[in-house]
């Protein structure tokens, strides 16, 4: 590299941000801290302006988790630019560790011991290094493949009960019984989730990440952080001048964007 290195660090407990930013200044002088925050949101914003060497995400935080936030900023993030290098951090889980050991993904246990963060540094500097050589667009499909597997190994357990049939959905005073086979797709709006059939739009208050795990999921297809939608509702997809994959439906008008993160679910047979 030409320049000096610069991180992002996202952690939400102020003092455990303030001890990594020390514990970084001690084992690597050169790093330049770029920004320190405090949710998911603000990571993915952030990371994006700043466009930083190293992101520290905490993998637990308010608003988005931190695998959640490099996903949006996998997907908005420019070709033209190496993606950063992603190191977790996360209390003790060893069920999170071995994911990030089988895609060779820099983690970092809560309190960071010097040790094991000097190892890290170590193995930072030589990435680092062999990105001068290395196509940029390599390190964003590399990051792509790594969550991509990560978000599966570390998705809620799918329900052992029979896939549901019916969404309850308050309309006034009633509670609408929406048959699933009748659902286009699902979006996660604000604090709702927003259920669309062929003519008409229900809100319902549990969490897209509660529901996705009861559908079916040969017939329910997550194509974006906050969107599901119905395989058989799907017409064709269809790739826009910036190379944006978007999804055309058959029973509806509007058009889907399918993010980087679930793209590979779209090549011809």
């Amino acid at each position: 590299m030409t320049h000096a290195p610069r991180a992002l660090i996202a952690e939400d407990e102020p003092l455990l941000a303030e001890d990594l930013r020390q514990a970084l200044a001690r084992a690597w002088p050169e790093l330049q801290i770029a920004a320190m925050v405090g949710d998911g949101l603000s990571a993915a914003r952030q990371a994006l302006a700043l466009q930083p060497d190293v992101l520290f995400f905490d993998i637990r935080m308010p608003g988005q988790s931190g695998l959640e936030a490099a996903a949006e900023l996998a997907d908005a993030w420019p070709e033209a630019q190496p993606f950063p290098i992603l190191v977790f951090v996360t209390a003790y889980d060893q069920y999170a560790m071995d994911a990030f050991e089988a895609q060779a993904v820099d983690y970092l246990l809560k309190p960071v011991q010097p040790e094991r963060l000097a190892r890290s540094v170590q193995r930072l500097r030589e990435l680092l290094a062999q990105r001068t050589v290395a196509p940029a667009g390599a390190a964003l499909a590399q990051a792509l493949e790594q969550l991509r597997h990560l978000a599966g190994a570390t998705a809620p357990a799918a329900a052992t009960e029979p896939p549901l049939q019916m969404i309850q959905a308050g309309v006034g005073t009633q509670i609408q019984m929406v048959p699933v086979q009748d659902v286009v797709y699902f979006e996660a709006a604000d604090k709702y989730v927003r259920v669309l059939t062929a003519s008409h739009e229900y809100l319902v208050r549990t969490p897209l990440k509660e529901l996705l795990p009861r559908l079916d999921a040969e017939e329910f297809w997550q194509v974006h952080r906050g969107t599901v939608v119905r395989a058989a509702a799907i017409a064709n997809a269809q790739r826009d001048e910036a190379g944006r994959l978007w999804l055309q439906l058959r029973e509806r008008a509007e058009k889907l964007a399918v993010s980087r993160l679930y793209a590979q679910r779209f090549k011809a047979m």
